[in-house]
Protein backbone atom coordinates (compact mmCIF):
# COMPACT_ATOMS: atom_id res chain seq x y z
CA UNK A 1 0.00 0.00 0.00
CA UNK A 2 2.84 2.04 0.77
CA UNK A 3 4.26 1.63 -3.05
CA UNK A 4 0.32 2.50 -4.25
CA UNK A 5 0.53 5.75 -2.27
CA UNK A 6 3.69 6.64 -4.14
CA UNK A 7 2.70 5.89 -7.34
CA UNK A 8 -0.45 7.80 -6.32
CA UNK A 9 1.67 11.35 -5.35
CA UNK A 10 3.81 10.55 -8.57
CA UNK A 11 0.77 10.67 -10.54
CA UNK A 12 -0.52 13.60 -9.04
CA UNK A 13 2.17 15.44 -10.13
CA UNK A 14 2.51 14.19 -13.46
CA UNK A 15 -0.54 14.10 -14.84
CA UNK A 16 -3.24 16.48 -15.66
CA UNK A 17 -5.62 17.97 -12.76
CA UNK A 18 -7.73 15.24 -11.34
CA UNK A 19 -6.22 11.99 -13.13
CA UNK A 20 -4.05 11.23 -10.76
CA UNK A 21 -6.46 10.82 -8.17
CA UNK A 22 -8.54 8.91 -10.76
CA UNK A 23 -6.05 6.28 -11.91
CA UNK A 24 -4.75 6.14 -8.22
CA UNK A 25 -8.13 4.85 -7.14
CA UNK A 26 -9.04 2.71 -10.09
CA UNK A 27 -5.57 1.09 -9.26
CA UNK A 28 -6.95 0.47 -5.15
CA UNK A 29 -9.93 -0.87 -6.59
CA UNK A 30 -8.12 -3.31 -8.79
CA UNK A 31 -5.71 -4.68 -6.32
CA UNK A 32 -6.00 -7.50 -4.41
CA UNK A 33 -5.50 -7.57 -1.00
CA UNK A 34 -2.16 -9.74 0.14
CA UNK A 35 -3.13 -13.32 1.55
CA UNK A 36 -6.77 -13.11 0.99
CA UNK A 37 -7.08 -14.67 -1.89
CA UNK A 38 -6.58 -18.36 -3.14
CA UNK A 39 -5.54 -17.11 -6.76
CA UNK A 40 -2.64 -15.39 -5.03
CA UNK A 41 -1.69 -18.12 -2.88
CA UNK A 42 -1.90 -20.37 -6.08
CA UNK A 43 0.67 -17.83 -7.73
CA UNK A 44 2.87 -17.61 -5.28
CA UNK A 45 3.05 -21.41 -4.38
CA UNK A 46 3.96 -22.22 -8.11
CA UNK A 47 6.74 -19.29 -8.12
CA UNK A 48 9.01 -21.57 -6.40
CA UNK A 49 10.82 -24.57 -8.07
CA UNK A 50 10.48 -26.42 -4.26
CA UNK A 51 7.21 -26.98 -4.19
CA UNK A 52 7.95 -29.50 -7.41
CA UNK A 53 10.29 -31.34 -5.52
CA UNK A 54 7.82 -31.69 -2.65
CA UNK A 55 5.43 -32.83 -5.13
CA UNK A 56 7.53 -35.21 -6.36
CA UNK A 57 8.76 -36.20 -2.82
CA UNK A 58 4.86 -37.03 -2.13
CA UNK A 59 4.40 -38.58 -5.15
CA UNK A 60 7.92 -41.08 -5.14
CA UNK A 61 6.47 -41.90 -1.09
CA UNK A 62 2.98 -42.78 -1.57
CA UNK A 63 3.06 -44.76 -4.32
CA UNK A 64 5.55 -47.77 -6.01
CA UNK A 65 7.38 -48.02 -9.29
CA UNK A 66 4.89 -46.40 -11.20
CA UNK A 67 5.14 -43.33 -8.93
CA UNK A 68 9.10 -43.05 -8.48
CA UNK A 69 8.91 -42.87 -12.12
CA UNK A 70 6.45 -40.69 -12.46
CA UNK A 71 8.00 -38.48 -9.97
CA UNK A 72 11.57 -38.33 -11.40
CA UNK A 73 10.28 -37.79 -14.85
CA UNK A 74 8.38 -34.77 -13.48
CA UNK A 75 11.50 -32.89 -11.72
CA UNK A 76 13.44 -34.21 -15.06
CA UNK A 77 11.00 -31.90 -16.45
CA UNK A 78 11.20 -28.96 -14.15
CA UNK A 79 15.01 -28.65 -14.38
CA UNK A 80 14.99 -28.47 -18.32
CA UNK A 81 12.14 -25.48 -17.66
CA UNK A 82 14.95 -24.16 -15.05
CA UNK A 83 17.63 -24.53 -17.51
CA UNK A 84 16.36 -22.70 -20.43
CA UNK A 85 14.44 -19.40 -18.15
CA UNK A 86 17.73 -19.18 -17.10
CA UNK A 87 19.66 -19.33 -20.45
CA UNK A 88 17.30 -18.09 -22.91
CA UNK A 89 14.68 -16.63 -21.25
CA UNK A 90 16.13 -14.41 -18.54
CA UNK A 91 18.49 -12.13 -20.90
CA UNK A 92 15.36 -11.91 -23.99
CA UNK A 93 13.05 -10.70 -21.19
CA UNK A 94 15.44 -8.14 -19.39
CA UNK A 95 14.67 -5.30 -21.38
CA UNK A 96 11.19 -5.62 -22.06
CA UNK A 97 9.65 -3.54 -19.13
CA UNK A 98 9.52 0.05 -19.93
CA UNK A 99 7.01 1.19 -18.09
CA UNK A 100 9.03 -0.15 -14.95
CA UNK A 101 11.85 1.65 -15.78
CA UNK A 102 10.03 4.46 -16.07
CA UNK A 103 8.88 4.28 -12.79
CA UNK A 104 11.75 2.87 -11.00
CA UNK A 105 10.74 4.18 -7.64
CA UNK A 106 7.24 2.51 -7.43
CA UNK A 107 8.16 -0.86 -8.96
CA UNK A 108 11.02 -2.22 -8.77
CA UNK A 109 12.30 -4.32 -11.39
CA UNK A 110 11.21 -8.18 -11.20
CA UNK A 111 14.23 -10.90 -10.25
CA UNK A 112 12.97 -13.14 -12.75
CA UNK A 113 11.52 -13.19 -16.04
CA UNK A 114 7.73 -13.28 -17.01
CA UNK A 115 8.08 -14.12 -21.03
CA UNK A 116 7.30 -16.86 -21.05
CA UNK A 117 5.75 -17.28 -17.71
CA UNK A 118 8.10 -19.83 -15.75
CA UNK A 119 5.77 -20.39 -12.98
CA UNK A 120 3.07 -21.74 -15.89
CA UNK A 121 6.20 -23.59 -17.63
CA UNK A 122 7.06 -24.97 -14.10
CA UNK A 123 3.72 -26.37 -13.64
CA UNK A 124 2.99 -27.26 -17.21
CA UNK A 125 6.27 -29.31 -16.91
CA UNK A 126 5.92 -31.37 -13.91
CA UNK A 127 2.42 -32.21 -14.44
CA UNK A 128 3.17 -33.22 -17.84
CA UNK A 129 5.88 -35.18 -17.20
CA UNK A 130 3.70 -36.86 -14.56
CA UNK A 131 1.21 -37.78 -17.21
CA UNK A 132 3.20 -39.12 -19.62
CA UNK A 133 4.80 -41.82 -16.98
CA UNK A 134 1.41 -42.47 -15.26
CA UNK A 135 -2.18 -41.01 -16.39
CA UNK A 136 -3.40 -42.02 -13.13
CA UNK A 137 -0.96 -40.32 -11.00
CA UNK A 138 -1.14 -37.12 -13.41
CA UNK A 139 -4.25 -36.52 -12.22
CA UNK A 140 -3.33 -35.40 -8.89
CA UNK A 141 -1.13 -33.05 -10.73
CA UNK A 142 -3.46 -31.67 -13.51
CA UNK A 143 -5.71 -29.52 -10.83
CA UNK A 144 -2.49 -27.37 -10.16
CA UNK A 145 -1.29 -26.54 -13.02
CA UNK A 146 -4.62 -25.74 -14.48
CA UNK A 147 -5.66 -23.53 -11.19
CA UNK A 148 -2.57 -21.64 -12.24
CA UNK A 149 -3.37 -21.17 -15.89
CA UNK A 150 -6.65 -19.83 -14.85
CA UNK A 151 -5.02 -17.19 -12.45
CA UNK A 152 -2.84 -16.29 -14.83
CA UNK A 153 -5.53 -16.20 -17.79
CA UNK A 154 -7.37 -13.90 -15.70
CA UNK A 155 -4.56 -11.05 -15.88
CA UNK A 156 -3.87 -8.82 -19.19
CA UNK A 157 -4.08 -9.94 -22.69
CA UNK A 158 0.21 -9.98 -21.95
CA UNK A 159 -0.26 -12.81 -18.96
CA UNK A 160 -2.52 -14.78 -21.13
CA UNK A 161 0.78 -15.05 -23.43
CA UNK A 162 3.01 -15.27 -21.59
CA UNK A 163 1.32 -18.44 -19.74
CA UNK A 164 0.30 -20.17 -23.35
CA UNK A 165 3.93 -19.38 -23.73
CA UNK A 166 5.01 -21.34 -20.66
CA UNK A 167 2.30 -24.06 -20.97
CA UNK A 168 4.00 -24.73 -24.94
CA UNK A 169 7.89 -24.84 -22.93
CA UNK A 170 6.90 -27.12 -20.18
CA UNK A 171 4.97 -29.25 -21.93
CA UNK A 172 8.13 -29.18 -24.59
CA UNK A 173 10.43 -30.40 -21.75
CA UNK A 174 8.63 -33.08 -20.18
CA UNK A 175 8.43 -34.36 -23.95
CA UNK A 176 11.90 -33.60 -24.24
CA UNK A 177 13.18 -36.04 -21.52
CA UNK A 178 11.55 -39.03 -23.73
CA UNK A 179 14.95 -38.27 -25.73
CA UNK A 180 16.85 -39.75 -22.94
CA UNK A 181 14.48 -41.70 -21.05
CA UNK A 182 11.80 -43.21 -23.28
CA UNK A 183 8.16 -43.95 -21.09
CA UNK A 184 8.26 -47.52 -20.41
CA UNK A 185 5.03 -49.25 -21.87
CA UNK A 186 2.18 -50.04 -19.19
CA UNK A 187 1.87 -53.49 -20.85
CA UNK A 188 3.75 -56.34 -19.79
CA UNK A 189 6.24 -58.02 -21.90
CA UNK A 190 4.49 -60.17 -24.89
CA UNK A 191 5.79 -63.78 -24.12
CA UNK A 192 3.96 -67.16 -25.33
CA UNK A 193 1.93 -70.02 -23.70
CA UNK A 194 4.05 -72.27 -22.31
CA UNK A 195 4.39 -75.70 -23.86
CA UNK A 196 2.32 -77.58 -21.22
CA UNK A 197 -0.24 -75.87 -18.76
CA UNK A 198 1.11 -74.99 -15.60
CA UNK A 199 -0.49 -76.25 -12.40
CA UNK A 200 -3.42 -74.39 -10.87
CA UNK A 201 -2.27 -74.30 -6.95
CA UNK A 202 -5.67 -73.40 -5.01
CA UNK A 203 -4.52 -71.58 -1.87
CA UNK A 204 -0.65 -72.71 -3.29
CA UNK A 205 -1.18 -76.45 -2.36
CA UNK A 206 2.08 -77.78 -4.04
CA UNK A 207 4.45 -74.73 -4.49
CA UNK A 208 7.68 -74.87 -2.98
CA UNK A 209 8.47 -70.93 -2.40
CA UNK A 210 12.51 -69.84 -1.49
CA UNK A 211 12.22 -66.47 0.06
CA UNK A 212 15.52 -64.80 -0.06
CA UNK A 213 14.67 -61.52 2.98
CA UNK A 214 18.99 -60.07 1.73
CA UNK A 215 17.73 -59.44 -1.56
CA UNK A 216 16.59 -55.32 -1.40
CA UNK A 217 14.85 -52.95 0.27
CA UNK A 218 11.26 -54.39 -0.91
CA UNK A 219 11.72 -56.68 1.87
CA UNK A 220 10.24 -56.41 5.40
CA UNK A 221 8.84 -58.62 8.48
CA UNK A 222 5.65 -58.54 7.07
CA UNK A 223 6.49 -60.18 4.08
CA UNK A 224 6.55 -63.90 5.16
CA UNK A 225 2.95 -63.09 6.49
CA UNK A 226 1.86 -61.83 3.50
CA UNK A 227 3.10 -64.60 1.85
CA UNK A 228 1.23 -67.09 4.08
CA UNK A 229 -2.37 -65.06 3.91
CA UNK A 230 -1.83 -65.34 0.07
CA UNK A 231 -0.93 -68.65 -0.20
CA UNK A 232 -1.96 -70.54 2.97
CA UNK A 233 -0.49 -74.44 1.78
CA UNK A 234 2.18 -73.28 -0.03
CA UNK A 235 5.81 -74.64 1.80
CA UNK A 236 7.76 -71.36 2.33
CA UNK A 237 11.20 -72.11 3.06
CA UNK A 238 13.22 -68.82 4.89
CA UNK A 239 16.98 -68.43 3.53
CA UNK A 240 19.14 -67.56 6.51
CA UNK A 241 22.34 -66.53 6.70
CA UNK A 242 24.81 -69.26 5.97
CA UNK A 243 22.74 -71.77 4.39
CA UNK A 244 23.55 -72.91 0.47
CA UNK A 245 20.94 -70.88 -1.48
CA UNK A 246 21.24 -72.97 -4.06
CA UNK A 247 20.86 -76.40 -2.24
CA UNK A 248 17.57 -74.98 -0.84
CA UNK A 249 16.61 -74.21 -4.13
CA UNK A 250 17.29 -77.61 -5.38
CA UNK A 251 15.58 -79.50 -2.58
CA UNK A 252 12.70 -77.42 -2.94
CA UNK A 253 12.29 -78.07 -7.00
CA UNK A 254 12.87 -81.55 -6.21
CA UNK A 255 9.74 -81.85 -3.99
CA UNK A 256 7.57 -79.22 -6.62
CA UNK A 257 8.48 -82.36 -9.34
CA UNK A 258 7.91 -85.21 -7.05
CA UNK A 259 4.10 -83.53 -6.16
CA UNK A 260 3.26 -82.08 -9.45
CA UNK A 261 3.98 -78.31 -8.22
CA UNK A 262 5.88 -75.93 -8.57
CA UNK A 263 9.03 -73.66 -7.48
CA UNK A 264 8.59 -69.90 -6.35
CA UNK A 265 11.08 -67.31 -5.21
CA UNK A 266 11.05 -63.88 -3.30
CA UNK A 267 14.01 -62.17 -3.63
CA UNK A 268 16.03 -59.81 -5.72
CA UNK A 269 17.52 -60.33 -9.85
CA UNK A 270 20.20 -62.69 -8.23
CA UNK A 271 17.92 -65.30 -6.30
CA UNK A 272 15.24 -65.27 -9.61
CA UNK A 273 18.34 -65.83 -11.48
CA UNK A 274 19.25 -68.84 -9.32
CA UNK A 275 15.79 -69.94 -9.40
CA UNK A 276 15.28 -70.09 -13.16
CA UNK A 277 18.08 -72.33 -13.54
CA UNK A 278 16.90 -74.60 -10.91
CA UNK A 279 13.02 -74.47 -12.44
CA UNK A 280 14.82 -75.08 -16.06
CA UNK A 281 16.59 -78.23 -15.22
CA UNK A 282 14.05 -79.91 -12.76
CA UNK A 283 11.48 -78.88 -15.36
CA UNK A 284 8.72 -77.12 -13.14
CA UNK A 285 7.03 -73.90 -13.35
CA UNK A 286 8.67 -71.06 -11.52
CA UNK A 287 6.84 -67.89 -9.55
CA UNK A 288 8.76 -64.96 -9.29
CA UNK A 289 7.76 -62.64 -6.41
CA UNK A 290 8.91 -59.08 -6.48
CA UNK A 291 11.00 -58.84 -3.58
CA UNK A 292 14.30 -57.72 -4.32
CA UNK A 293 15.64 -53.72 -4.71
CA UNK A 294 14.69 -52.87 -8.27
CA UNK A 295 12.75 -56.43 -9.77
CA UNK A 296 14.01 -55.83 -13.11
CA UNK A 297 12.45 -59.26 -14.24
CA UNK A 298 9.42 -59.21 -12.57
CA UNK A 299 8.22 -55.89 -14.10
CA UNK A 300 9.33 -57.13 -17.28
CA UNK A 301 7.07 -59.96 -16.69
CA UNK A 302 4.19 -58.05 -15.24
CA UNK A 303 4.30 -59.30 -11.55
CA UNK A 304 3.72 -55.82 -10.21
CA UNK A 305 2.90 -56.93 -6.66
CA UNK A 306 2.67 -60.27 -4.18
CA UNK A 307 -1.09 -60.68 -5.12
CA UNK A 308 -0.25 -60.56 -8.90
CA UNK A 309 1.48 -63.61 -8.52
CA UNK A 310 -0.76 -65.08 -6.09
CA UNK A 311 -3.81 -64.69 -8.30
CA UNK A 312 -1.88 -66.34 -11.25
CA UNK A 313 -0.78 -69.38 -9.32
CA UNK A 314 -4.32 -70.21 -7.83
CA UNK A 315 -5.63 -69.36 -11.31
CA UNK A 316 -2.42 -71.56 -13.35
CA UNK A 317 -2.10 -68.95 -15.75
CA UNK A 318 1.36 -68.53 -17.40
CA UNK A 319 4.13 -67.98 -19.99
CA UNK A 320 7.39 -69.19 -21.26
CA UNK A 321 10.45 -67.17 -21.80
CA UNK A 322 13.96 -67.36 -23.17
CA UNK A 323 17.07 -67.95 -20.96
CA UNK A 324 20.58 -66.57 -21.80
CA UNK A 325 23.20 -68.99 -21.22
CA UNK A 326 27.40 -68.01 -21.16
CA UNK A 327 28.90 -71.33 -21.22
CA UNK A 328 33.10 -72.13 -22.10
CA UNK A 329 33.14 -73.83 -25.87
CA UNK A 330 34.92 -76.30 -24.31
CA UNK A 331 32.05 -77.69 -22.57
CA UNK A 332 31.45 -81.70 -22.98
CA UNK A 333 28.32 -82.74 -23.80
CA UNK A 334 26.00 -81.91 -26.73
CA UNK A 335 25.98 -78.23 -28.92
CA UNK A 336 24.95 -74.82 -27.31
CA UNK A 337 21.13 -74.73 -27.05
CA UNK A 338 20.02 -78.18 -27.51
CA UNK A 339 20.16 -79.70 -23.27
CA UNK A 340 18.47 -78.23 -20.37
CA UNK A 341 20.48 -76.15 -18.15
CA UNK A 342 22.59 -77.05 -15.24
CA UNK A 343 24.00 -74.92 -12.40
CA UNK A 344 26.95 -75.83 -10.11
CA UNK A 345 27.93 -72.26 -8.73
CA UNK A 346 27.82 -72.50 -4.91
CA UNK A 347 25.27 -69.58 -4.61
CA UNK A 348 24.86 -65.96 -6.84
CA UNK A 349 26.88 -64.00 -5.71
CA UNK A 350 29.35 -66.91 -6.93
CA UNK A 351 28.05 -68.43 -9.70
CA UNK A 352 31.09 -68.58 -12.66
CA UNK A 353 30.98 -70.97 -15.47
CA UNK A 354 34.36 -72.65 -15.22
CA UNK A 355 35.87 -75.06 -17.80
CA UNK A 356 32.86 -77.16 -19.13
CA UNK A 357 30.06 -75.31 -17.05
CA UNK A 358 27.63 -72.54 -17.88
CA UNK A 359 25.94 -70.00 -16.38
CA UNK A 360 22.28 -68.68 -16.95
CA UNK A 361 20.57 -65.06 -17.36
CA UNK A 362 17.29 -63.94 -17.61
CA UNK A 363 18.17 -60.43 -17.75
CA UNK A 364 21.83 -59.16 -18.91
CA UNK A 365 25.35 -60.34 -19.71
CA UNK A 366 28.18 -57.88 -19.52
CA UNK A 367 31.59 -57.17 -19.38
CA UNK A 368 33.82 -53.90 -18.54
CA UNK A 369 32.68 -51.22 -16.50
CA UNK A 370 29.06 -51.70 -17.62
CA UNK A 371 28.40 -53.46 -14.39
CA UNK A 372 30.19 -50.47 -12.05
CA UNK A 373 28.21 -47.94 -14.43
CA UNK A 374 25.02 -49.58 -13.01
CA UNK A 375 26.25 -49.51 -9.57
CA UNK A 376 27.18 -46.47 -9.45
CA UNK A 377 23.66 -45.54 -11.15
CA UNK A 378 21.75 -47.09 -9.14
CA UNK A 379 23.40 -45.49 -5.56
CA UNK A 380 22.50 -41.96 -7.54
CA UNK A 381 19.22 -42.20 -9.19
CA UNK A 382 17.03 -42.22 -6.11
CA UNK A 383 18.88 -38.83 -5.01
CA UNK A 384 19.09 -37.04 -8.73
CA UNK A 385 17.30 -38.97 -11.30
CA UNK A 386 18.17 -41.64 -13.37
CA UNK A 387 19.59 -39.51 -16.50
CA UNK A 388 21.70 -37.32 -14.41
CA UNK A 389 22.86 -40.61 -12.06
CA UNK A 390 24.23 -42.14 -15.38
CA UNK A 391 25.99 -39.26 -16.55
CA UNK A 392 27.66 -38.57 -13.23
CA UNK A 393 28.22 -42.41 -12.84
CA UNK A 394 29.87 -42.84 -16.36
CA UNK A 395 32.08 -40.14 -16.12
CA UNK A 396 33.42 -41.89 -12.70
CA UNK A 397 34.31 -45.33 -14.21
CA UNK A 398 35.63 -43.73 -17.53
CA UNK A 399 37.95 -41.69 -15.80
CA UNK A 400 38.86 -44.82 -13.44
CA UNK A 401 38.37 -47.64 -15.65
CA UNK A 402 40.40 -49.17 -18.68
CA UNK A 403 39.61 -51.03 -21.98
CA UNK A 404 39.69 -54.69 -22.90
CA UNK A 405 41.09 -56.00 -25.45
CA UNK A 406 38.76 -58.86 -27.05
CA UNK A 407 37.72 -60.88 -30.28
CA UNK A 408 34.03 -60.91 -30.74
CA UNK A 409 33.42 -63.33 -33.42
CA UNK A 410 36.88 -63.40 -35.01
CA UNK A 411 37.16 -59.67 -34.99
CA UNK A 412 39.61 -58.06 -32.81
CA UNK A 413 38.38 -54.97 -30.65
CA UNK A 414 39.14 -52.71 -28.00
CA UNK A 415 35.99 -51.95 -25.64
CA UNK A 416 35.36 -50.20 -22.61
CA UNK A 417 31.83 -52.23 -22.28
CA UNK A 418 29.83 -55.14 -23.74
CA UNK A 419 26.14 -55.88 -22.64
CA UNK A 420 24.58 -58.87 -23.95
CA UNK A 421 20.00 -58.70 -23.00
CA UNK A 422 17.96 -61.44 -23.42
CA UNK A 423 16.15 -60.51 -26.41
CA UNK A 424 15.81 -56.82 -27.42
CA UNK A 425 15.86 -54.11 -24.68
CA UNK A 426 14.54 -50.14 -25.17
CA UNK A 427 15.64 -47.73 -25.34
CA UNK A 428 18.79 -47.37 -27.82
CA UNK A 429 22.12 -46.57 -26.29
CA UNK A 430 24.07 -48.84 -23.64
CA UNK A 431 20.82 -47.67 -20.48
CA UNK A 432 18.62 -50.76 -21.34
CA UNK A 433 15.24 -50.18 -19.51
CA UNK A 434 12.45 -52.40 -20.72
CA UNK A 435 11.65 -55.40 -23.14
CA UNK A 436 8.99 -55.74 -24.96
CA UNK A 437 8.85 -59.59 -25.54
CA UNK A 438 10.57 -62.59 -23.54
CA UNK A 439 10.49 -65.02 -26.16
CA UNK A 440 12.23 -63.39 -29.18
CA UNK A 441 14.93 -65.88 -29.60
CA UNK A 442 17.59 -63.29 -29.67
CA UNK A 443 20.54 -61.48 -28.14
CA UNK A 444 20.80 -57.90 -28.13
CA UNK A 445 24.45 -56.60 -27.95
CA UNK A 446 25.69 -53.10 -27.78
CA UNK A 447 29.35 -52.54 -27.38
CA UNK A 448 31.06 -49.04 -26.31
CA UNK A 449 34.29 -48.92 -28.63
CA UNK A 450 37.39 -47.36 -26.78
CA UNK A 451 39.32 -47.14 -30.16
CA UNK A 452 38.04 -44.45 -32.18
CA UNK A 453 39.69 -41.22 -31.41
CA UNK A 454 38.62 -39.40 -27.95
CA UNK A 455 36.36 -42.45 -27.45
CA UNK A 456 35.56 -40.98 -24.23
CA UNK A 457 34.75 -37.27 -24.84
CA UNK A 458 32.30 -38.66 -27.84
CA UNK A 459 30.80 -41.22 -25.51
CA UNK A 460 29.86 -38.38 -22.88
CA UNK A 461 28.62 -35.99 -25.61
CA UNK A 462 26.56 -38.45 -27.31
CA UNK A 463 24.77 -39.45 -23.73
CA UNK A 464 24.52 -35.39 -22.97
CA UNK A 465 22.77 -34.86 -26.04
CA UNK A 466 20.62 -38.10 -26.24
CA UNK A 467 22.57 -39.03 -29.75
CA UNK A 468 24.34 -41.96 -28.23
CA UNK A 469 21.85 -44.61 -30.80
CA UNK A 470 23.59 -42.79 -33.86
CA UNK A 471 27.15 -42.52 -32.27
CA UNK A 472 30.47 -44.18 -33.95
CA UNK A 473 31.69 -45.14 -30.42
CA UNK A 474 28.27 -47.55 -29.81
CA UNK A 475 28.02 -50.97 -31.77
CA UNK A 476 24.77 -53.04 -31.94
CA UNK A 477 23.26 -55.94 -33.36
CA UNK A 478 20.84 -58.74 -32.88
CA UNK A 479 22.43 -62.11 -32.95
CA UNK A 480 21.37 -65.73 -31.34
CA UNK A 481 24.78 -66.62 -30.92
CA UNK A 482 27.86 -64.66 -30.10
CA UNK A 483 31.75 -65.98 -29.80
CA UNK A 484 33.85 -63.33 -27.01
CA UNK A 485 37.19 -63.92 -25.69
CA UNK A 486 39.09 -61.20 -23.59
CA UNK A 487 42.57 -60.93 -24.42
CA UNK A 488 43.81 -58.11 -22.39
CA UNK A 489 42.45 -56.97 -19.16
CA UNK A 490 40.16 -58.35 -16.27
CA UNK A 491 37.01 -60.54 -17.64
CA UNK A 492 34.94 -58.90 -14.86
CA UNK A 493 31.51 -61.03 -16.47
CA UNK A 494 28.34 -60.18 -14.67
CA UNK A 495 25.36 -61.75 -14.87
CA UNK A 496 21.66 -60.03 -13.76
CA UNK A 497 24.09 -57.31 -12.10
CA UNK A 498 25.98 -60.11 -9.90
CA UNK A 499 29.64 -59.60 -10.80
CA UNK A 500 31.96 -62.53 -11.36
CA UNK A 501 35.58 -62.89 -11.21
CA UNK A 502 35.97 -65.79 -13.67
CA UNK A 503 39.35 -67.34 -14.34
CA UNK A 504 38.33 -68.19 -18.06
CA UNK A 505 38.46 -65.91 -20.67
CA UNK A 506 36.83 -67.70 -24.40
CA UNK A 507 32.94 -67.51 -23.73
CA UNK A 508 29.76 -68.77 -26.26
CA UNK A 509 26.61 -66.68 -25.64
CA UNK A 510 23.07 -68.12 -26.94
CA UNK A 511 19.62 -68.35 -25.90
CA UNK A 512 17.58 -71.43 -24.47
CA UNK A 513 14.68 -70.70 -26.07
CA UNK A 514 11.26 -71.21 -24.20
CA UNK A 515 13.18 -72.90 -21.52
CA UNK A 516 11.41 -71.80 -18.05
CA UNK A 517 7.77 -71.96 -17.47
CA UNK A 518 6.58 -68.30 -15.41
CA UNK A 519 3.45 -67.58 -13.52
CA UNK A 520 1.74 -64.53 -14.64
CA UNK A 521 -1.66 -62.88 -14.14
CA UNK A 522 -3.93 -63.64 -17.54
CA UNK A 523 -5.27 -59.69 -17.26
CA UNK A 524 -1.75 -59.03 -18.60
CA UNK A 525 -1.99 -60.83 -21.46
CA UNK A 526 -5.28 -58.59 -22.54
CA UNK A 527 -2.97 -55.97 -22.54
CA UNK A 528 -1.48 -57.33 -25.79
CA UNK A 529 -4.50 -58.34 -27.50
Amino acid sequence: MKRLGRLRTVLGRTAPSGLGDRLGAALTRSTPRQGSSVAHLVRKAAEHDAVWLGAAAVLGASGGRGARRAALRGVGSVAIVAAINHALAKPAARSSRPVLDALPGVFPRPSTASLPSSTMASAAAFASGVVLESPRYGLAALPFATGLAYVRARGSLDHRRRAAAGALVGIGAALLTCRWWPVKPQAAAAAAPPRRPAPALKEGKGLQLVVNPSSGVAWSKDTVETLRALLPEAVITLFEPGDDLLALLDEAAARAAAEGGALGVCGGDGTVNAGSATAARHRVPLAVFPGGTFNHFAVDLGNQTMEDVARAIRAGDAVSADVGRACSPARPGTAPGTEAPTEKSASPAEASPGEGEQQLFLNTFSIGVYSELVHARERLEKRIGKWPALVVGLAKVLATGSPLSVVINGRPRRIWLLFAGNGIYHPAGFAPTYRTQLDDGLLDVRAVEAGTPLARTRLLLAVLTGTLHSSRVLTTAQVRRLDLEVLEGEPHFAYDGEVTDATYRHLILDKLPQAVTLYRPADQDQWLR
